[in-house]
């Protein structure tokens, strides 16, 4: 049983291929986009309600949010690395 290359291409799941080196950024962005995302709406939902402007505060909100959890969550990465490893027995 010989696979092709083509034959594996098309079994494998799309992906960027990505060189392994922006494993920690390519985390740190989906990590905020969706925290961000999700708590800008959690917020609004919970201080301003779910009215008719929703997706408009949403949107002005994670604007900002987003970038600032990006930034956020590149620079706490090592401490929490550090702090996964004192807290997990790795063996």
């Amino acid at each position: 049983m010989n696979n092709t290359s083509a034959e594996i291409a098309a079994r494998r799941p799309f992906t960027l291929g990505l060189p392994r080196a922006f494993t920690p950024y390519v985390f740190s962005f989906y990590m905020a986009f969706i925290m961000s995302f999700v708590m800008s709406a959690v917020l609004i939902a919970v201080n301003a309600g779910i009215q008719d402007d929703f997706g408009a505060r949403l949107l002005a909100s994670w604007r900002i949010a987003f970038p600032t959890a990006f930034v956020i969550v590149l620079g706490v990465r090592p401490i929490v690395l550090r702090l996964v490893a004192l807290t997990v027995r790795m063996a």
